[in-house]
């Protein structure tokens, strides 16, 4: 062990005084400098690779502009998690609230005509659905990527007519498809997990519809679509339906689509609770999610018993990360040279299509809001 610290074989141990004298020779100070004594000149620093940084930094703090059609009651949402993502929001908006929400939420600029917005990189549709074909029509003669709210319309015809004329740079903003929990069902079902996919039932009801414009078929059966597509991997025909309306106004739709594998949605503004509920039926199981802000994905599998009792559920976490955030963070990305969005223009128009259908087998007319 002497050895080790440099001290000779057999010597004597060192004394107390003899150890705090070499310590104090090991880390005795240094005086600083005179001030005469410092150098005349620093060594000059190569200015190539600073000028390199300095162009990358301002590469990291260029920002997209983004702009937003419609910020209203969603639309201030939308504006909110924009600016979070880093972009530049200039708003188009005309109602003196839309305007407030504008104003407080963080717009670069506020105008009240589409022509009036500056250059932009990508621009997101928050408007009515009525007005959607109508705003989309202008707004392609930017020749920018456009994100419009669900439905891409509430009319077939108009639907298809924007998917053909943009198909490579209008999309859908279907924020179910980027929830954390059907995307969890979409890889149960994608790996036959619970063995192949029977069906799908979907619940979405609640007590009133919050827009004027159009009924709760148009406002809520999209997200139901778009849940389809995701999980099952495309939206299956529809083949029966069934409305329920008082005094002409749709309060309620019952659609069955599909057949091998199955669909089944219900979509209603007469419910006294706010249900939001998806259950992925398959052979060997059920996986299930109740509730749009749940925090776990029950899945229960089938035991092979005559009566086919149900295991304790197992319970599986979901990312409490909100879908709209994600989806807005996809379009971001694609302007920045990513993939894009998950729904296509011409995945939108069939949802147009196929809710038209539905209304149609339940003889709801034109006139039924």
């Amino acid at each position: 062990m002497r050895k080790l610290f440099g001290e000779p074989e057999g010597s004597a141990s060192p004394t107390l005084p003899e150890l705090k004298a070499r310590r104090s020779r090991t880390f005795k100070r240094r005086k600083a400098p005179a001030p005469n004594q410092w150098p005349r000149k620093l060594p000059r620093l190569p200015s190539t690779p600073l000028r390199i940084h300095l162009s990358e930094a301002l590469l990291v703090v260029e920002r997209l502009t983004v702009g937003l059609v419609g910020c209203g009651r969603w639309g201030r949402h939308i504006l909110r998690d924009l600016i979070s993502l880093g972009c530049v929001v200039p708003v188009a908006t005309k109602s003196e609230k839309s305007r407030r929400n504008a104003f407080e939420g963080g717009a670069s600029i506020i105008v009240d005509r589409l022509e009036e917005l500056p250059d932009l990189d990508g621009v997101v549709v928050a408007t009515p659905t009525v007005t959607h074909a109508s705003v989309i029509e202008t707004l392609l003669q930017r020749s920018v990527p456009i994100y419009t709210e669900k439905p891409l319309s509430c009319d077939p015809e108009s639907a298809s007519r924007l998917a053909e004329a943009a198909p490579e740079r209008l999309f859908v903003m279907d924020k179910w498809r980027y929830h954390p929990g059907v995307e969890m069902l979409a890889r149960i079902a994608r790996e036959k997990e619970l063995g192949p996919v029977l069906g799908l039932r979907t619940t979405r009801a609640q007590w009133g519809n919050p827009h004027s414009d159009v009924d709760i078929a148009w406002v809520l059966a999209p997200h139901d679509l778009s849940i389809a597509l995701e999980v099952m991997g495309r939206v299956p025909a529809a083949r029966c339906a069934v409305a329920e309306t008082i005094g002409g106004e749709v309060t309620g739709l019952f659609g069955f689509l599909g057949d091998e594998p199955w669909m089944v949605l219900e979509v209603s503004s007469r419910f006294p609770e706010y249900r939001r509920e998806i259950r992925l039926h398959c052979r060997d199981g059920v996986a299930i999610l109740n509730d749009g802000y749940t925090e776990h994905l029950s899945v229960l599998r089938a035991q092979c018993s005559p009566g086919f009792e149900a295991t304790e559920p197992e319970l599986r976490r979901i990312s409490n990360e909100l879908p709209l955030l994600r989806e807005l963070r996809a379009f971001v990305e694609h302007l920045k040279g990513g993939p894009p969005p998950r729904s296509s223009a011409a995945e939108g128009a069939l949802m147009v299509r196929t809710i038209a259908d539905l209304k149609a087998l339940a003889r709801l007319h034109e006139g039924a809001h």
